[in-house]
């Protein structure tokens, strides 16, 4: 069973910026966050294959969000830039060891999740 760790998030004013780390106990093949504002359904944001670092954003955050990775440590940053209002929700890391490339968007291909990290932004 893998288990991930995150830290980062916390409250930021609209402009702002935040960095988001999750750290998996074993090797994965791909990690993702995804966030769920209150009264809405968890989204994806952003996703890396740990091969090749190939990245994925959700036409939300693209341009403002960057997903890196770290193999040795097996950790994951999600560098949150021009933080809004509406980025405010609780972000959690998830990820897999057999994920393919045309699932990443999907939350229910992620077997393993962190405990989630909550990001305020305030107007």
């Amino acid at each position: 069973q893998v288990q991930l760790v995150e830290s980062g998030g916390g409250l930021m004013q609209a402009g702002g910026s935040l960095r988001l780390s999750c750290a998996a106990s074993e090797g994965i093949n791909a990690m993702a966050w995804f966030r769920q504002a209150p009264g809405k359904e968890r989204e994806f944001v952003a996703a890396i294959k740990w091969s090749g670092g190939s990245q994925f954003y959700s036409d939300s955050v693209k341009g403002r969000f960057t997903i890196s990775r770290d193999n040795a440590k097996n950790t994951a940053f999600l560098q949150m830039n021009g933080l809004q209002p509406e980025d405010t929700a609780v972000y959690y890391c998830a990820a897999g060891k057999r994920l393919i490339q045309s699932s990443l968007r999907q939350a229910a291909q992620y077997p393993y999740w962190g405990q989630g990290t909550q990001v305020t932004v305030s107007s």
